[in-house]
């Protein structure tokens, strides 16, 4: 299947450049090889000029672009899949799952997501302290929240149902406490924390694609960048705040995207999270890329 990518120019704070930057830097840094070998680049989505501001619909930053994004998205990634393709999305941030797995239920129906993360992503919208809409995708997507949505976004939820679900790589558990938000596993959900998933990447990855390809006629993967140490992966997270300590490294979340490839099964894929700003010898870009590469490989 040949693949298609999407850049998505878009910051979840609203900063000029940062994430969405994120797919050009990558481009320059091997990945437009990579697409060379494996398919096609179809260029950027068109966004509006950025925002720093909440939103009056939705109480998230950079309302105008994120809503853009969303829309823009679920029209590109149906579009792909329908033409027998496999959606490859780079840049911005986990929000843009909202127009990722709405194109691919356009397209395909009831599908699962693999979500490779360091948060479960949760929070409801009263609660984002930050108003970044990329900390509250998951319980969107799977209805948990969203009672402030206005109903034009409202009606287009949930997408997912919870058995069609894997969540790997976390370590928010401190952090989810602060705000009294429960695990996804409280809900039925596959969840591999960090301390599960790190010792055996293969045989995780190995296992969540088993449940997936057993609750879903096919399964998009996410992998949001955090995932990774921030020791070791440096681009990630918004400059002065701590990021949470601990992570994959890069050979150990190469090696659980391998796995979960090989399984079969994968429809699409999505790359978030990168900080070119945070990169300037860009070295995170040439393994992003190389990570990129092994994943398509493997399918």
């Amino acid at each position: 299947m040949t693949v298609e990518s999407i850049g998505v120019p878009f910051d979840g704070y609203g900063r000029q450049g940062h994430q969405s930057r994120a797919a050009q830097v990558l481009r320059e840094n091997g990945l437009s090889r990579v697409l060379h070998e494996h398919g096609t680049d179809s260029g950027d989505l068109d966004l509006p000029a950025f925002e720093t501001s909440r939103g009056a619909q939705t109480g998230l930053l950079n309302e105008p672009a994120l809503l853009e994004m969303t829309w823009q998205l679920s029209h590109r990634v149906c579009e792909v899949l329908g033409q027998g393709r496999f959606p490859l999305v780079v840049g911005g941030d986990c929000s843009l799952l909202l127009g990722v797995m709405k194109g691919v239920e356009e397209a395909l129906g009831d599908a699962g997501l693999m979500f490779f993360d360091g948060h479960e992503d949760t929070m409801p919208l009263d609660v984002v302290e930050d108003g970044e809409a990329a900390n509250c995708e998951l319980g969107l997507l799977l209805g948990l929240t969203g009672r402030l949505l206005p109903q034009e976004i409202a009606k287009r939820l949930p997408i997912i149902h919870r058995s069609a679900l894997a969540v790997l790589g976390t370590r928010d558990d401190d952090w989810r406490r602060r705000f009294n938000i429960g695990t996804l596993a409280d809900w039925g959900v596959l969840t591999r924390p960090l301390e599960q998933l790190q010792p055996s990447p293969t045989t995780t990855a190995e296992s969540a694609a088993e449940h997936l390809n057993g609750s879903a006629s096919g399964w998009w993967l996410h992998i949001d960048l955090d995932v990774l140490d921030p020791q070791i992966f440096g681009a990630q997270g918004l400059p002065g705040y701590p990021d949470e300590p601990g992570g994959l490294t890069f050979d150990q979340l190469q090696e659980a995207l391998t796995a979960a490839m090989s399984a079969g099964g994968c429809i699409g894929m999505s790359v978030t999270i990168y900080d070119p700003a945070q990169d300037p010898e860009r070295t995170d870009a040439k393994n992003i890329a190389s990570l990129i590469e092994g994943a398509l490989t493997a399918r």
